[in-house]
């Protein structure tokens, strides 16, 4: 069975750890009517296995990506996801606002990949 490359299974790591934190994190919204203290406890479950998906991503990933570049990609993934989750999940639309927002924040992580600009 070939293996995932080593720029790539971080990055599907960190994709599973977003899908999980997303939830963690927003999930709850539909669920208003249930008590703080039991979402907060959900939550924390969901949590946990995020945390088993997003500190292998970042030690396998910091063999081939700086942890800025790590940091860039785990950013937009986060906007990606949370984008869909927003619109299938919770039936929030994203605005143009929020596209230009997000996209402001992508072309952060673009020059984070890109060789330092030099000063003169």
């Amino acid at each position: 069975m070939p293996t995932l490359s080593a720029r790539l299974l971080p990055v599907l790591l960190l994709i599973g750890s977003n899908l999980c934190m997303t939830t963690a994190w927003y999930g709850h919204l539909k669920y208003k009517d249930r008590p703080l203290w039991e979402v907060v406890l959900v939550s924390w479950g969901i949590a946990f296995f995020e945390y088993w998906l997003a500190v292998p991503a970042n030690r396998i990933g910091s063999n081939v990506y700086s942890a800025a570049q790590l940091k860039a990609i785990q950013e937009v993934i986060t906007l990606t996801i949370f984008a869909g989750f927003s619109v299938v999940y919770l039936g929030q639309r994203i605005t143009i606002n929020h596209a230009i927002g997000f996209a402001l924040i992508a072309a952060g992580a673009f020059f984070v990949f890109r060789a330092p600009v030099s000063g003169g």
